[in-house]
């Protein structure tokens, strides 16, 4: 495959500020990076959540898969006026989603565990370290059974909790979507690109991917792969897409 890469679509919210690296890889490699995320997520009402009959403070172990699930776990937890016990373990899908919780809570204080390789398997092996505790999930209502089938498997008890909403953001008639690079950073993102576009062929658009998650998406709807993160010594996308036009520009 020829690849001659000029314009690139980023799937998140466009950054505050000028000193993204993707600005800096943009004008390194002279591309144009467009940011267009393709979903939106939005807290449920606590008469939603009141609905589930779930008590938060029943649970002392809670996983988070994205960043987005500890935003709304403690928000709803500030909303509730319920106090978050120093003695919680936290155990997160990546390192980046871990550090996250510093947004919230004092890191070096707590009892954090997560997987170096951003993998579900790896992620299971500390819980299995603690496989009498009960476990909280906070989920969206859109959310892939993986990890809850690799918990099942292990017989480890866990609750799902849902606090947000995934939506799909919805592309203009006009809009053009004429990239040779899209990037992705959740299952749901791959849903919403079939949605907008449900004659979708990739051809000899490239396809990166973030999470293990997010590739299996991609996996599943028959599309191709071209760059994935995290792997060791590739931490994140940025680092993924700076190595790949690396090697294709050599």
């Amino acid at each position: 495959m020829a690849l001659n890469i000029k314009k690139i679509l980023v799937s998140q919210p466009k950054p505050i500020t000028e000193k993204s690296p993707y600005y800096d890889i943009a004008k390194k490699y002279d591309l144009q990076i467009d940011f267009k995320p393709f979903i939106r997520v939005e807290p449920i009402s606590l008469r939603e959540f009141r609905a589930q009959k779930i008590n938060i403070q029943d649970y002392v172990s809670v996983i988070f898969t994205a960043k987005t699930a500890i935003d709304h776990y403690f928000s709803l937890c500030k909303e509730l006026r319920l106090p978050v016990s120093k003695s919680i373990k936290y155990f997160c899908l990546s390192e980046a989603v871990a550090l996250y919780l510093q947004k919230y809570i004092v890191y070096r204080r707590r009892k954090i565990f997560f997987s170096k390789l951003a993998k579900l398997n790896d992620l299971l092996g500390h819980i299995c370290k603690y496989n009498n505790e009960n476990y909280l999930i906070p989920v969206s209502n859109i959310h892939r059974n993986s990890l809850f089938n690799l918990l099942d498997e292990k017989k480890i008890k866990y609750k799902t909790v849902t606090m947000y909403r995934t939506v799909n953001i919805d592309f203009r008639c006009d809009e053009k979507f004429d990239y040779d690079l899209l990037l992705f950073f959740s299952p749901a993102g791959i849903d919403s690109l079939l949605k907008n576009f449900p004659n979708f062929e990739q051809k000899n658009i490239l396809i990166g991917t973030f999470g293990q998650t997010t590739a299996e998406a991609v996996e599943k709807a028959g599309l191709r792969i071209d760059i994935s993160a995290p792997k060791p010594k590739i931490p994140s996308m940025v680092v993924a897409l700076e190595n790949f036009l690396n090697e294709i520009n050599r």
